[in-house]
């Protein structure tokens, strides 16, 4: 009776393997498959990139938005740090001209919005911000 829990528990294999996923994050700190990175990262479904070196959201331009359309993404997530904060209106404004949909959140929800995303197969591109 010590492990009766695990009569009712169903597993389900990892359908995640050989695409990227984010395993944790926190302040200053995300690990994504088995690295852990400080620094701006672009990560999608199969590449990661290193992100421009901004502090915050505002800083970013029309140069780093052609760095997340050079990865083809039907949808980009910006994570802005511990707090939502927008960038200027050019930057999204590029994906928007192009019909691709963009969204900022806090960088914890853009994680896990990442990797539900990707669970579903989608073309998704996401600039975190440690």
């Amino acid at each position: 009776m010590e492990f009766a829990y695990l009569n009712g528990m169903r597993f389900s294999p990892d359908s995640t393997s050989g695409r990227n996923v984010i395993r944790g994050y926190a302040a200053g700190e995300l690990k994504i498959n088995e690295a852990v990175f400080h620094e701006p990262i672009i990560v999608s479904s199969s590449a990661i990139v290193p992100g421009p070196r901004v502090g915050t959201a505002q800083e970013l331009d029309i140069a780093h938005a052609a760095q997340l359309l050079a990865l083809e993404p039907e949808l980009v997530l910006l994570g802005t740090g511990a707090r939502q904060s927008f960038p200027a209106a050019v930057f999204g404004a590029q994906f928007l001209r192009m019909g691709i949909g963009f969204e900022v959140m806090d960088t914890g929800a853009a994680c896990r919005t990442f990797n539900v995303l990707v669970a579903e197969q989608r073309r998704v591109v996401a600039l975190l911000l440690p």
